[in-house]
């Protein structure tokens, strides 16, 4: 364990989180988020999987700062996949403490962080990787993005968060011979995650999930498996394609809308061009309105290769936001 590395920032007493900083850990980020909107930020929930991450153990992934009372003031933590290209980073500042060069202090904590990560953590085939650190902002954080690029960082992707409302004519959601809808079930949790890693394989800067992060995704407070739906081959009872929904009450009341929003959908390869995303968002968007959504959201990757952004569009899909990855190799 590196206990040795701390944020190079005087006035705040620097340790890792542990699970009894939760709810405090927590309000930090809600304290800081009712200052900056952002469209999403971490809950209890959320915390609570990275204190409970094996892959990324919180004793030396995460780093607080407190203040003379104890109170969580900063925050930063690293996720990596083992082997994997890249780490992410994540972090903010309390309101009150900002301007001060806690900011730039926590992004040097993380990249050290990711330094040592990949130091330690070589691939099977014994190759030293370039350590690359990536983080992500919205458009509208503008402050944000000035510190990230004063530090070298350059956007190399965009993401278009996109919402469709509800009280205009829905699609209809004809599937071809040979497949058919399915409820999300339990039973189907884990070869739904097989056909999602399957179906993200060619997508820019995806990771295969594993059973840990799997696990959170389906078993997140905000997952509504009653919103969620999963094309099955007929003949062979394959996983085709999968439409994974959740709903976060608090952002009725942050943004004004009841909002029902597809976390993750896929089609496998040899499936596509059969109709079935447009078929599953049809049949999400139904289960929206019966739920009394307002609106059906999503995200895409601007340069996403299958077309997605263009079928969203068709299907009445409008950009509202818009997010960045920035990288650097550290």
């Amino acid at each position: 364990m590196n206990q040795e590395l701390t944020v190079d920032f005087p006035g705040l007493r620097w340790r890792p989180a542990t699970a009894s900083d939760v709810p405090a850990w927590a309000a930090l980020i809600a304290r800081t988020a009712a200052v900056e909107n952002p469209v999403w930020f971490e809950r209890e929930a959320d915390l609570q999987q990275q204190v409970e991450s094996r892959k990324n153990p919180p004793a030396e992934n995460t780093v607080l700062g407190l203040d003379d009372d104890g109170v969580p003031r900063a925050y930063a933590r690293i996720s990596r996949n083992p082997g994997a290209g890249k780490a992410h980073g994540f972090g903010c500042v309390d309101p009150d403490w900002q301007r001060r060069g806690i900011g730039r202090a926590l992004l040097g904590w993380l990249e050290e962080r990711t330094r040592r990560r990949f130091a330690a953590d070589l691939p099977d085939d014994g190759t030293r990787q370039v350590p690359l650190l990536r983080i992500g902002t919205e458009e509208q954080h503008h402050h944000q993005g000035r510190l990230l690029e004063s530090s070298g960082y350059a956007v190399v992707r965009y993401f278009n968060e996109m919402h469709r409302p509800l009280n205009q004519p829905l699609p209809g959601n004809v599937l071809g011979n040979g497949l058919e809808l399915a409820g999300m079930v339990p039973g189907l949790h884990e070869p739904v995650r097989l056909a999602h890693n399957d179906a993200f394989r060619d997508h820019w800067g995806s990771e295969p999930r594993d059973e840990e992060s799997w696990n959170f995704t389906v078993n997140h407070p905000q997952a509504r498996p009653d919103l969620s739906t999963v094309v099955l081959d007929s003949s062979t009872g394959q996983v085709a394609g999968y439409q994974l929904a959740s709903h976060d009450p608090d952002i009725a009341v942050q943004r004004g809308i009841r909002e029902g929003y597809t976390e993750l959908l896929g089609v496998r390869r040899e499936y596509r061009g059969r109709g079935i995303a447009q078929a599953l968002l049809a049949d999400a968007m139904r289960r929206f309105t019966d739920a009394g959504m307002d609106v059906a959201s999503l995200d895409v990757d601007s340069e996403n290769p299958t077309g997605a952004l263009a079928l969203y569009t068709k299907m009445g899909y409008r950009p509202v936001n818009t997010s960045m990855a920035w990288d650097k190799e550290v």
